[in-house]
């Protein structure tokens, strides 16, 4: 049986506008949308920009998990389209998930932040987005959150 191994890809780095929709409690959590304005994609499998008409529905969850469910445009520097969706969660201690959500940059080791995202495009230069799984790690700055995206070998 052959191991696991994780090569890293491309980092894809967003811009949310702000102040995000607060949909206030829900009966699953605290329900918010973010919307994704733009971003670049850069890395050695992967070059481009991410086109502004994605989004993020979160759900702060009930036990304080963030989950994430987000669906983006991915240009890349050839003009290929990748239609690109995750799921994921983010948490970590109250303090650090209190700073983070005013505005701070905090250590992104001081929390938890992966999500798995799928990648579809027609595109025969990127057909091997639609032919591997991926899984990603994030951080959140302030202009919006940064994902390093590793293929799975």
């Amino acid at each position: 049986m052959s191991q696991i191994t994780l090569k890293p890809a491309f980092e894809i780095a967003l811009t949310v506008k702000t102040p995000v929709l607060n949909l206030g409690k829900t009966p699953y959590g605290n329900r918010l949308i973010a919307e994704v304005t733009g971003g670049t994609v850069s890395g050695p499998l992967l070059q481009g920009k991410v086109h502004p008409c994605g989004g993020d529905w979160l759900l702060l969850r009930n036990d304080g998990v963030m989950q994430l469910d987000v669906r983006l445009t991915i240009e890349a520097s050839n003009g290929d389209l990748i239609y690109t969706t995750y799921r994921g969660l983010r948490h970590g201690p109250k303090d650090i998930m209190d700073r983070m959500a005013a505005g701070e940059q905090v250590d992104p080791g001081s929390y938890y932040f992966r999500m798995a995202p799928v990648f579809e495009t027609s595109s025969k230069t990127h057909d091997w987005l639609n032919k591997n799984l991926f899984i990603a790690t994030g951080s959140r700055q302030p202009e919006g959150p940064v994902y390093q995206v590793s293929m799975v070998e």
